[in-house]
């Protein structure tokens, strides 16, 4: 059974190292955004360091958040509640009126104790929580009210770990996906042949889109060898980019890798790069925004929530339709009929191409951010650690559209592939903002 107490026994009694504070000033201090900015950084860490899948990782991001949503929102009486509006959610449990909490502290209980659950490596989180300790020891909370927020933070998250239990995840572990050599379809590609990642996503609960096929894109576009027929067309579009890709090109398509198990060949050894997830990186992203708006903790909390319940659905809806429509990649089709040597810049992820996953949640997570603080211009360092460099954009949905892109220069997508996954992504991004913030108005972009 995993160890998720960890952080309660490094942080109890922090109250009693110093005086205690006025609820004004603890409050204030418990509240300073970097605090849940460092956090979110902290669980792209061990998610990196565990290799969970994409779709995976957007499920470990979205109950997290959620945690630690729910658990800060008692403080800040406008903020509506997201437990019992999700889709088989119940309400979070309610803080006792008459007692006094510092809600903030029961956040980042709630969100280490989601985040430590969700994961694998035990020993990132107990040296997180040694470093976050002398943090929360300038505070002044006193005993009282710290014990009794930290219960509640675990109140919290034991609800969030319940709702997430029931999602139909645990029945979707194990099964393996049976390729059918149908022409046109799906089969693994180099440089490792991979098995089917996560045939089954479509069928774990989404947070608020009513059916994984709510927002189901058209058919993609029929696959016919003829050289004149629109699928060669997108065939050997893809094949004349990899042949001549520009330095621009091949710098947007690293940019966006974001391939969470990169596989490197070197004459006969190969190894592997453990680097970001998509999610990850529009979660790092946010990070970026929220501190160049300058957000308030309940502010960049309710940025990422929304962000990551965008995310996972759109991961369900993309995926959907990947094992309804089953396309095969352009490496198969151009290896087999145009030129056997050829490789994609980026390796082929292993999940059939239609619709582009990247484009999908790029979309859904764009859409959602625009909505929430604006379409602002910012400079993306999220990469820049794993050797992917620095790029500015000029707008967020300039950002996503060459996420795009980015899969058309890598040669592992279709342009049908990739411009109905951005629209895929939009609407669901769009849904989350009307379900959850009904009186809100769609950003223009």
């Amino acid at each position: 059974m995993k160890r998720i107490y960890g952080i309660t026994f490094l942080l109890i009694g922090l109250g009693a190292c110093q005086p205690s504070a006025s609820p004004d000033e603890y409050n204030a201090k418990a509240a300073e955004p970097a605090l849940i900015h460092d956090c979110a950084n902290q669980l792209t860490n061990v998610i990196i360091h565990d290799i969970f899948k994409p779709p995976v990782a957007s499920r470990i991001y979205g109950y997290t958040y959620l945690a630690a949503y729910e658990a800060l929102r008692p403080a800040y009486p406008d903020q509506q509640p997201l437990m019992g509006r999700l889709n088989g959610s119940k309400p979070a449990p309610a803080p006792n009126p008459t007692s006094v909490y510092c809600f903030p502290l029961a956040s980042l209980k709630a969100f280490l104790t989601v985040g430590r659950a969700l994961t694998f490596s035990e020993d990132m989180w107990d040296e997180f929580d040694t470093k976050l300790t002398p943090r929360l020891q300038t505070f002044g909370v006193p005993d009282d009210v710290y014990e009794r927020s930290m219960a509640y933070g675990e109140q919290v998250a034991r609800h969030i770990l319940t709702y997430a239990s029931t999602d139909h995840y645990k029945e979707t572990r194990g099964f393996r996906y049976t390729v059918t050599n149908k022409p046109g379809t799906w089969v693994p590609t180099p440089p490792t042949y991979a098995e089917a990642c996560e045939p089954q996503w479509n069928t774990v609960r989404t947070f608020t889109i009513d059916s994984a096929q709510q927002f189901r894109c058209p058919p993609p576009t029929r696959y016919d060898l003829a050289k004149s027929s629109p699928f060669w067309k997108l065939t050997d579009e893809v094949y004349q980019i990899g042949k001549n890709l520009s330095e621009e090109q091949r710098r947007i398509a690293y940019f966006w890798d974001d391939n969470a198990f990169v596989t490197n060949v070197r004459g006969h050894v190969m190894f592997a790069s453990k680097k970001m997830t998509p999610a990850g990186h529009w979660i790092a992203i946010a990070t970026t925004l929220a501190k160049q708006k300058k957000l308030t903790m309940m502010q960049s909390t309710e940025l990422y929530a929304l962000t990551s319940i965008a995310l996972f659905d759109a991961f369900v809806a993309c995926w959907d339709e990947k094992y309804r429509s089953v396309r095969i990649r352009p490496e198969t089709v151009i290896n087999a009929n145009l030129d056997p040597h050829w490789r994609p810049f980026l390796e082929t992820p292993p999940f059939p191409e239609y619709v582009s996953g990247h484009s999908a949640i790029s979309a859904a997570a764009g859409t959602v951010i625009i909505n929430r603080i604006g379409n602002m211009a910012f400079v993306d360092s999220t990469e820049h650690p794993f050797g992917h460099g620095v790029q500015s954009f000029a707008s967020v949905d300039e950002a996503y559209r060459q996420v795009s892109l980015s899969r058309v220069y890598g040669g592992i997508h279709y342009r049908d592939g990739v411009d109905e996954g951005t629209r895929q992504g939009e609407h669901v991004g769009q849904w989350v903002v009307r379900k959850l913030l009904p009186s809100a108005t769609i950003a223009a972009k």
